[in-house]
């Protein structure tokens, strides 16, 4: 290990399987569920804040803005921000965040084309038999959900309503 690495890392090895490795971090980073989305979008070029927000569907305001800030203090992406008025912020990939970017586009891509397999093993997996013999519950188990269905709160709803 290099003496630069050493600094950074107080000496700890960069091994992801390690419990103390800071590479965990950075992978929790790029691989999380906005960040992902973010970086496809930006591997097409400089977006505005709104913009991004319509391009990464689902996304709240309060995400998009805590998911660029990550990325930007992990030196992925790059925000430009210019003194006019209305204020004007773009952001873009930096080198590194543009190598991430690919990665994590090559999986969502993969995601994307893998998409009926991963239907199917799940429709497989929710018809096989418990380890007890058992036949597996509704769709709320067999997505590993066991007791989370809605029933409960639908009647404390209407409960609430009065009904």
């Amino acid at each position: 290990m290099n003496t630069r690495v050493k600094e950074l890392t107080g000496g700890i090895p960069v091994d992801v399987n390690s419990v103390c490795c800071p590479s965990r971090g950075i992978l929790e980073h790029v691989t999380s569920r906005w960040a992902v989305l973010v970086l496809a979008v930006l591997l097409d070029g400089t977006h505005r804040f709104s913009e991004l927000r319509r391009a990464v569907g689902g996304v709240s305001e309060k995400m998009l803005a805590q998911t660029l800030q990550t990325l930007e203090q992990d030196g992925l992406v790059h925000r430009e921000a210019y003194p006019v008025i209305p204020p004007r912020v773009d952001y873009s990939l930096t080198p590194l965040g543009e190598e991430a970017a690919q990665h994590v586009w090559t999986l969502a891509r993969w995601a994307e084309t893998r998409t009926p397999e991963v239907l199917a093993a799940r429709a497989a997996h929710a018809e096989r038999p418990t380890r007890d013999g058992r036949a597996k519950g509704g769709r709320a188990e067999a997505a590993g959900a066991k007791g989370t269905g809605t029933k409960g709160a639908e009647v404390k709803v209407a409960a609430a309503k009065g009904v």
